[in-house]
């Protein structure tokens, strides 16, 4: 099959849950499919990126840059079309014209749109050809979260942006035939009558990449991520000012890590004899492999947390909330442990660092569940059904 497969962002580095996902189903994709990548990228694209991707685009590999002015006059088309920010950001003419040129040129037997960002781009090819929209997960309801927790100005902002991407979603639905996202918790978020028939299309783990390792142990507690998302964010201020304090009572010694790649000032803000920021990190895995638990204290946000399968993948306990937890499936008290409040969650940690062979069993059964329930190949097999079952109809 001729397979035209749209992002939003180079799928390399690893950096980000988009990229993640698109890079391993592109590697899936590619055994079977003539695949095209067409993506935007508001940023230079390396040479080993194009290294590590350029193999897996059999019919093509198209990228187009995405610059500042253009970004922010593109915003403000959107504001007055009634569009959301997000679409405006990435939605360019100019790009527009090079894909229906590549549209007509490649002649996709298939068209794979990978968040609604890039929805906007084939809206006008609905009904002429066959094509799948992986929501992912639902930007709205992380817009209206944030909101949520934001002063006045921003919130106002920040709900009037959840609102038209909650609009925008379900307008969405109607231009493909098939949907995907990644978890039932975000499927239920979809505003649209029809939700129940997006199918849920998982990531997965490479367990053979993520690894235990008998590493000595450097930190107590480990987050870890795109530390200028919004999510992580909070998550990590919320780890780092009430958390750790009450996990200190019990362990005055504890010490926190955290790793990923642009720490925003809230973050760096957090730096102290207790708590460490690394930035980014070239191999990830060191930083898990120097931890004793995972912590993944997520309030806002949306989607499936990759840190969670990654740490529980290199036999790390882990301790998440139930908004992540909801979307993992992980068996409270077997495969994970898991809290709401700052006081549950420090019952938590304090309660693995405390007794090991809890720890030792938990981090045993978080890999045996990873293993069991998060494989790329089987969640990429999905879609390429998706895929056959529509060029056969």
């Amino acid at each position: 099959m001729k397979l035209l497969v749209l992002l939003s962002r180079f799928p390399f580095p690893l950096d980000k849950g988009d990229k993640l996902r698109a890079y391993h189903q592109l590697r899936y994709l590619a055994r079977h499919h003539e695949v095209c990548l067409f993506c935007l990228s508001d940023e230079e694209v390396s040479t080993a990126g194009y290294e590590a991707v350029r193999p897996l685009c059999a019919g093509g590999l198209h990228v187009q840059r995405l610059r500042r002015p253009g970004i922010a006059r593109n915003m403000a088309l959107a504001l007055l079309q009634g569009l959301p920010f997000q679409v405006g950001y990435f939605y360019d003419a100019r790009v527009q014209r090079q894909l229906d040129a590549l549209i007509r040129e490649f002649q996709p037997d298939h068209v794979y749109c990978q968040l609604i960002r890039m929805a906007q781009y084939v809206r006008s090819y609905a009904g002429r050809l066959p094509m799948t929209l992986d929501y992912m997960d639902v930007f709205s309801t992380g817009m209206l979260r944030r909101a949520d927790q934001s002063s006045w100005a921003e919130s106002m902002v920040y709900a009037r942006e959840g609102r038209s991407l909650q609009t925008y979603e379900a307008a969405a639905f109607n231009w493909f035939q098939h949907h995907t996202i990644i978890s039932e918790q975000d499927r239920q978020l979809i505003e649209h009558p029809r939700r129940e028939e997006i199918r849920i299309v998982r990531n997965g783990i490479d367990t053979d990449f993520f690894a235990p390792r008998a590493d000595p142990k450097i930190h107590d507690i480990l987050f870890c991520g795109n530390m200028s998302y919004h999510p992580n964010v909070d998550a990590v201020e919320f780890l780092a000012l009430e958390i750790l304090p009450l996990v200190r009572r019990i362990h005055p010694a504890a010490r926190l890590l955290i790793a990923g790649t642009t720490p925003a000032p809230r973050v760096l803000a957090l730096a102290s004899d207790a708590v460490t920021i690394s930035g980014w990190i070239d191999d990830i895995r060191d930083a898990y492999t120097a931890a004793r638990v995972f912590v993944a204290p997520m309030r806002v946000g949306t989607g499936l947390q990759n840190k969670l399968l990654e740490a529980m993948a290199m036999r790390l306990p882990c301790v998440t909330t139930p908004l992540a937890n909801n979307a993992l499936h992980g068996r409270a008290g077997q495969d994970l442990l898991v809290g709401e409040s700052a006081a549950e969650l420090a019952e938590c940690i304090t309660s693995l660092l405390t007794d090991s062979d809890l720890a030792t069993r938990l981090a045993r059964q978080g890999r045996e569940f990873v293993q069991e329930h998060y494989d790329w190949e089987a969640s990429t097999n999905q879609l390429e059904a998706l895929f056959e079952g529509i060029k056969a109809s």
